[in-house]
């Protein structure tokens, strides 16, 4: 899924290409994909890109005061296409695109961009509006990630009873993060996924906050004027812990393990997090009953 690094590359890449150009026909290849329909998608048509924006991990498209609006979900991406296909896509096929939005641009070129998901489960949403704070999932956001102080963090963490794996991916909570980050926040904090954030003393607090800042940053700053193609390949090289279970751990050569529910997991390592203890893996245990 892509999180708050790659939203703001793709944010800033929209407005690299983009920005100034007349937006075209809008195609719709899956209806189900689009949660609006006053105004309707075709009143992008023939507006100016003026801009682009991020709220936590949905990504916005300015088109003259008219947002498009999308959430990318698991599976979802954003392609730019210089020589997009004239012929308009069969909606309800069996193509990944969900939604194509063709573009004038002033050097001449008609390019366009396509919002595609993989996978069977068709989560990717798609919004028009006026205000983005009108979209529910945006107006439930809590602090984003890299806008919230230190004392905010701490307060945040201070309200609430829970495991801090569960807790940096709450999106009521704080903006922006997902499972692969947090993975790699708590493992640079060396902090256990199952310490509780109402019981983590105030120095574990404050270094989980430097761990945050410096993950994120680090990946914005490796992300940001890549090509949105290769994003992908860019979040996976940076990651030290999570997607790598059974792999060695970069820091101490420990194995990094897994712990599994119905869909999803994290990824840890024992050594720098939890003492050397191994957390129970639910889906294991079941598995060896």
């Amino acid at each position: 899924m892509p999180e708050l690094p790659e939203v703001e590359a793709l944010a800033q890449f929209l407005r690299d290409h983009a920005v100034g150009a007349v937006v075209g026909r809008v195609d719709v290849a899956a209806l189900s994909a689009v949660k609006t329909f006053d105004p309707p998608v075709t009143a992008l048509s023939g507006r100016d890109v003026t801009g682009a924006g991020r709220w936590g991990k949905f990504l916005g498209m300015d088109c003259g005061g008219l947002w498009l609006i999308t959430h990318l979900s698991r599976g979802g991406w954003l392609r730019w296409v210089d020589e997009p296909n004239p012929l308009p896509p069969k909606p309800g096929g069996k193509s990944p695109l969900a939604l194509r939005v063709h573009f004038f641009t002033p050097e001449g070129a008609t390019p366009a961009i396509d919002l595609t998901e993989a996978g069977t489960k068709k989560r990717l949403a798609v919004y028009v509006v006026e205000d983005p704070q009108s979209v529910p999932g945006i107006a439930r956001l809590g602090p984003d990630a890299l806008a919230v102080t230190e004392d905010e963090f701490a307060a945040l963490l201070r309200g609430t009873s829970q495991r801090i794996k569960t807790a940096l991916v709450d999106q009521t909570l704080l903006a922006g993060i997902g499972d692969a980050y947090s993975d790699e926040i708590l493992h640079t904090a060396r902090i256990s996924p199952f310490a509780n954030t109402k019981t983590m003393p105030s120095e574990t607090v404050s270094q989980l906050y430097a761990a945050m800042r410096s993950v994120l940053l680090d990946a914005v700053d490796r992300s940001t004027g890549q090509d949105a193609a290769r994003l992908k390949g860019e979040k996976r090289s940076g990651m030290r812990v999570h997607a790598r279970t059974g792999q060695p751990c970069p820091v101490c050569g420990d194995t990094v393990r897994e712990v599994s529910y119905a869909e999803r997991s994290f990824q840890y390592c024992p050594t720098c997090q939890t003492g050397g203890k191994v957390l129970a893996d639910r889906r294991m245990s079941r598995l060896l009953k």
